[in-house]
């Protein structure tokens, strides 16, 4: 077959829903032929084998794929919606069809069916594990963290008066605790806005990713001691005080060999399932996803 469109949305590792639900899911929020123009159906472009997949069905399945551009998510729309009616016709091909009137839940038993029949499961030795373990040292370390005070100076984010006096009177904290360092709980009992105020702005120890993520990138840059400048952050800015770190240590591989064998399981189970959603696509030819897609990577 020619240039298969990429219409398998389900390569993502971080999913935490199971392959039908992905496929199917919010496809039956509205009963009938959807929102019709001026008394006529909605428009067809998009079709698998003789089924037709209208704009308006499409328009309905956007609202579950959010993205930068309406034409970015009327593609991730049209390739879920393909990706389903694939496995529902494999599925009637089979014999394993849905009751007349049959809830959602029923229909997806039957994918679940479908794919548990047509799916291999493999479970990676603990060879493969080792193997991935050793090319991938980075992935498996404990994380960084640093111990940190602040006295946060709060200001709105769309308060440009108050986050310019904010920034003005971090810097003005800062500076006055250059030379008298062991004035920063009483500043922060004085100052700051956020409740570690009471205990002399300490947040203990952080780990990356425990707050926010312009603060995060920040903090993790500083050095040990006091910040020369404020931080800023959606809350306002911060008169920052790094007194510890540590550097993530290597884990030992008998720690993280359940995370590695889950991980490659389901890489495994996945490429399988998009092996398999290329085989049904020589079965019922798709067209129109092609053209919507080209739509969404123009601009």
């Amino acid at each position: 077959m020619g240039n298969l469109p990429k219409f398998l949305p389900i390569t993502v590792i971080d999913s935490a829903q199971a392959v039908p639900a992905e496929a199917h899911q919010h496809q039956h929020d509205g009963a009938g032929e959807g929102p019709r123009s001026l008394g006529q159906p909605a428009p067809c472009r998009l079709f698998v084998e003789d089924t037709a997949i209208s704009e308006a069905d499409i328009a309905r399945e956007m609202q579950h794929h959010r993205a930068l551009r309406p034409e970015q998510s009327r593609a991730e729309a049209a390739r879920a919606l393909v990706v389903r009616e694939l496995l529902r016709l494999e599925a009637q091909r089979l014999g394993l069809l849905a009751p007349a009137g049959g809830r959602v839940s029923d229909e997806e038993v039957l994918i679940q069916q479908l794919l548990e029949d047509a799916i291999e499961d493999r479970v990676p030795t603990d060879e493969d594990c080792q193997r991935y373990f050793e090319q991938n040292p980075e992935r498996f370390r404990s994380p960084d963290r640093v111990r940190l005070r602040h006295i946060l100076l709060a200001a709105p984010a769309d308060d440009v008066a108050g986050r310019l006096a904010a920034r003005t009177e971090g810097e003005r904290l800062a500076n006055e605790l250059k030379a008298a360092p062991h004035l920063f709980a009483d500043f922060a009992l004085r100052h700051s806005r956020c409740p570690s105020s009471s205990d002399g702005g300490d947040l203990g120890w952080l780990q990356r990713g425990q707050t926010t993520p312009e603060f995060d990138r920040q903090v993790f840059r500083l050095r040990e001691g006091l910040a020369g400048f404020p931080v800023e952050s959606r809350w306002g800015y911060h008169v920052v005080s790094i007194d510890g770190r540590e550097e993530g240590q290597p884990l030992p591989f008998d720690a993280v060999l359940p995370q590695i064998r889950d991980y490659l399981e389901l890489q495994v189970r996945q490429r399988e399932v998009q092996a398999y959603l290329l085989q049904l696509q020589e079965r019922y030819p798709v067209r129109g996803l092609d053209e919507i897609e080209a739509e969404a990577e123009v601009g």
